[in-house]
């Protein structure tokens, strides 16, 4: 589950593609949650893969911090909140749903407007 499987692709005028703005939803916090303090520079893909056994998901753990805008590396000493995975898991396939419903209403009402 990549953080760009729901981002819809849209043409502008001049026919070039690029993706919409990405939201992520939010990872409430919950009593099954982890908290670590990293001992040395780790990276929120390493630590996505260690935790979830799946490096896309780096993102998670950089919603639920406040981080990733612009690096993967996370400094050491930082306290860090690892989302349980059965406690997000809900919340994303909920939320990615609810972006495939959208999509799926403007391409359709794109498709009567040019009829």
């Amino acid at each position: 589950m990549g953080r760009y499987t729901t981002t819809n692709i849209i043409k502008d005028d001049a026919g070039k593609r690029r993706r919409a703005t990405t939201i992520f939803p939010t990872i409430p916090a919950t009593a099954n949650d982890t908290f670590i303090v990293t001992t040395t520079a780790d990276r929120l893909d390493k630590l996505a893969n260690t935790f979830y056994g799946d490096v896309t998901l780096w993102w998670v753990i950089a919603a639920a911090n406040g981080l990733g805008k612009g690096t993967m590396i996370v400094p050491a000493d930082t306290k860090l909140r690892i989302p349980a995975k059965s406690e997000f898991l809900d919340e994303v396939t909920q939320t990615n749903r609810t972006r495939w419903v959208i999509f799926f209403i403007r391409k359709l009402m794109l498709i009567c407007k040019k009829n």
